[in-house]
């Protein structure tokens, strides 16, 4: 079952945790918080991390290495990697920094559409992300300012990376912000519309 098992950014960081040393899953949801993981990969909510378990381990890329108890806590199983998760786990970290994907983010989808406001509102929309992507700007900086020298720069790397896209966003939204304002960038909804329309017409006659 492993060989069809869809690779996943959630299960691939839970087969890179399991390959330092054996965890239940309050210790994997601890460590993805606290090495900033759930910014890159939703499984921060402890019902995503152990949807992910089961599958995995129904899968045997990881196996129960105990169960421990104690008066302290509630009963947690501790999870290892196996020798097929491992193999597995090495193969999709491969393919996912080699090969690109489209991985259909909400945000360009929207502007897809984005004929459907007008370009006075469409200025205001994109001023106020762009806002928030100032927001998010900074708090990138101020997380490599702080964390930089104190962990390994390869511990960052996914921080530098979305610093980068983030800041190539910003500077997008103030050109196209800009170009709207200014009228070089604009549109008819009408037009729009009737063409939409006709173009309807011919794929539905097709």
């Amino acid at each position: 079952m492993a060989t069809t098992l869809r690779p996943s950014t959630a299960g691939l960081t839970v087969l890179c945790l399991l390959r330092a040393t054996p965890l239940h899953p309050y210790g994997m949801q601890r460590l993805i918080k606290a090495w900033g993981k759930d910014d890159v990969v939703n499984i921060g909510q402890r019902a995503n991390l152990y949807k992910t378990i089961r599958r995995l381990y129904e899968a045997g890329l990881i196996a129960v290495r105990q169960t421990e108890r104690s008066r302290q806590y509630p009963e947690r199983t501790v999870y290892e990697l196996t020798a097929e998760g491992r193999a597995v786990g090495e193969k999709w970290l491969v393919d996912m920094l080699r090969n690109p994907r489209n991985e259909y983010p909400e945000f360009p989808a929207a502007l897809s559409f984005a004929m459907g406001v007008t370009p006075d509102q469409l200025a205001d929309l994109l001023s106020a992300r762009l806002q928030s992507i100032r927001e998010q700007l900074s708090e990138l900086d101020r997380q490599l300012r702080a964390e930089s020298g104190v962990i390994p720069r390869i511990a960052l790397i996914e921080t530098e990376y979305q610093r980068s896209l983030v800041a190539a966003e910003a500077t997008w939204l103030s050109s196209t912000i800009e170009e709207l304002r200014s009228g070089s960038l604009s549109w008819d909804q009408e037009q729009l519309i009737a063409q939409a329309a006709a173009t309807v017409a011919q794929v539905i006659e097709v």
